[in-house]
């Protein structure tokens, strides 16, 4: 089956898979071949896909996944490879991500905070993925 994930800068992704767990809104998702047609809404989160060579795992920044005719076209604001992400880096970020959600002191503050807290978190658990 063929995906790809499409951000705002481009093409990220574009490669056969077996098989894709997708962050979608209402919890994880599994596609498989000959999945029936499906539009969802996907979340901060962690995709794991597996291709011929394995189990990858990419960070997806909110969006929208489409199956159709055994493809998955994916519509993120943006996309990171977990071996791209740096653990000890990413694991700062997230406790300077959750210091700064416990002092957010406007409502859109918090709401901006939680998203920077998410993103982090999810790059974390990509990384564990891959380990």
């Amino acid at each position: 089956m063929k995906m790809k994930i499409i951000t705002p800068d481009g093409y990220v992704w574009d490669r056969e898979i077996e098989e894709v767990i997708l962050p979608s809104s209402t919890g994880q998702l599994g596609i498989l071949a000959h999945h029936a047609p499906l539009l969802t809404a996907l979340d901060i989160g962690v995709m794991r896909a597996k291709t011929a060579q394995g189990w990858v795992a990419l960070v997806l920044f909110g969006g929208f996944a489409e199956v159709l005719n055994n493809q998955i076209t994916i519509l993120v604001n943006g996309a990171q490879e977990a071996h791209e992400i740096d653990l000890q880096h990413a694991q700062q970020e997230e406790a300077k991500a959750l210091e700064q959600l416990q002092q957010a002191a406007t409502p859109t503050a918090q709401i901006e905070a939680r998203q920077n807290l998410a993103k982090w978190r999810a790059r974390v658990q990509a990384v564990s993925f891959q380990i």
